[in-house]
């Protein structure tokens, strides 16, 4: 019996050379991806290399950021399964044109590129807002914690910092001299251990010096509340009300905060989690508008999160001048944990109106009993708060923070951004800031705007094509 099947001759050769084009849909995410990035200005990379043709080939920067934008947003953040895919998955073959760079080669473009990836996200932004995905009526400011690349099992105390420090030195001094003596010579170079950024002896040395300017922040917070206290009691004649602020060495927390440092990464902190537990790790900040779209985004090593919230909207700010978005923040919105009373007085500085929630993100913005009649004289700037969230407007406005901004860190952690790749607090910056240059061109594409300008892209007097080429300095798609 003659079954009729479909052919199946691995030994066939191919009698028209195939086609990469008919490798994917046309709808697929690879295909945006490239075409994403032949808009984008590149010539920052180009920096590194020589304009004469000269030297080794090197694989196209276009190519390369392609490939790191694409893997991101499918959650393949390691080099060696990068290097995998590259043989076994179809999009990123078509990514690579057929392309196999390793994994040292992926690390080490990554590596050396971290600030022009990271500037990615301002060409993504100005982006979103030329085709009108950023409104910042409402915007949410929040922070997620994430694992650094080391393990709090490398904290380790400052005299065990030392002993270490001193005896790496003893030992290359050893071996120093007894090359010397081998050789004869009386050489006073340097070895390479000892200098060499990436060395054990430099991560405890960095260690070292943030113990020692933690101790010095705390101390010198110490004296200027005494000289506070100082300048009350002469200015009033009488002594200022409360405990008299004790000694760093006497506070239980500073002394705990003081103990030890990371020898691994020596700006990351243990921080507490969401489970509730405890982490090795950073603070990773982030604003969005309404449509998830970040407009802001920066990494901290500190455990609390009021220190960041001016800075963070000055950030913002700053983002949407340079993009040349119109319109300024409205509202920011944000939980207890950018509560202060330092932070409520920088409304009128920052020019924008604060919603910080005063109790629990649940009790917040839902009390059932609203403020009637006139505001009461003496309230304090939090009881202030506390009273504009009582309002139907403050907890309308107030519930809309977990929408905009809770989805952003969740959808980046369903993408595997739940550690560092790098270390340092730089680096992790620079990570966290190509991080939401992905997401927000995921968001580009899911938002069914993106298709709309492709389309009209062809269109020689298309107004919405030339704003975008002027966006990105270009005459249009490169």
């Amino acid at each position: 019996m003659g079954y009729n099947f479909i052919s199946c001759d691995r030994d066939q050769q191919f009698l028209i050379p195939p086609s990469l084009d008919e490798w994917l849909p046309k709808d697929h995410l690879a295909r945006f991806v490239v075409e994403m990035v032949g808009m984008l200005n590149l010539s920052a990379f180009l920096a590194r290399r020589r304009a004469d043709g000269w030297g080794r080939a090197a694989y196209d920067p276009k190519m390369m950021v392609a490939l790191l934008i694409y893997a991101y947003a499918t959650g393949t953040r390691s080099s060696r399964k990068i290097e995998a895919r590259l043989i076994d998955d179809v999009a990123f073959r078509f990514i690579a044109a057929n392309e196999s760079p390793d994994h040292t080669t992926v690390a080490r473009f990554a590596k050396d590129h971290e600030d022009e990836l990271a500037d990615l996200f301002d060409q993504v932004l100005r982006l979103a807002a030329e085709i009108g995905l950023v409104k910042v009526g409402l915007v949410a400011l929040d922070s997620t914690r994430i694992k650094a690349d080391a393990s709090p099992g490398a904290n380790h105390s400052m005299d065990w910092i030392r002993q270490e420090v001193d005896k790496i030195i003893k030992q290359a001094r050893a071996n120093d001299d007894e090359e010397d003596r081998r050789s004869g010579s009386s050489g006073d170079h340097i070895p390479p251990d000892l200098i060499e950024p990436d060395s054990r002896l430099a991560r405890l040395v960095a260690a070292k010096a943030r113990l020692d300017d933690d101790a010095a922040r705390r101390q010198a917070a110490y004296e200027a509340k005494l000289a506070a206290r100082e300048e009350h009691k002469a200015r009033t004649g009488k002594g200022m009300t409360g405990r008299k602020p004790k000694p760093p060495e006497e506070r239980l927390r500073d002394k705990e905060r003081s103990k030890k440092a990371n020898t691994t990464d020596p700006d990351s902190r243990i921080m507490s989690s969401a489970n509730g537990g405890y982490l090795q790790g950073f603070s990773g900040q982030a604003i969005a508008t309404e449509g998830q779209i970040t407009i802001a985004c920066a990494v901290a090593n500190e455990s609390t999160d009021f220190g960041q919230l001016k800075p963070m909207v000055e950030q913002a700010a700053g983002n949407l001048k340079s993009t040349g978005v119109g319109a300024a923040i409205g509202v920011v919105t944000a939980d207890a944990g950018y509560l202060s009373d330092d932070n409520l007085a920088f409304e009128e500085e920052l020019e924008v109106e604060l919603l910080i929630a005063t109790k629990s993100r649940k009790q917040a913005g839902n009390n059932g009993e609203r403020p009637r009649g006139r505001i009461p004289n003496g309230l304090t700037r939090t009881q202030l708060m506390e009273r504009k969230l009582q309002t139907r407007r403050g907890g309308h406005l107030y519930r809309k923070r977990a929408a905009s901004i809770e989805p952003v860190f969740g959808q980046q952690r369903q993408r595997g951004m739940g550690t560092f790749r790098r270390r340092g607090l730089k680096a992790c910056n620079c990570e966290w800031r190509f991080e939401h240059a992905v997401h927000n061109l995921l968001k580009i594409r899911t938002s069914g705007r993106w298709t709309a300008t492709r389309e009209t892209r062809t269109t020689r007097d298309s107004s919405q094509q030339r704003r975008i080429a002027r966006a990105f300095r270009c005459s249009g798609p490169r």
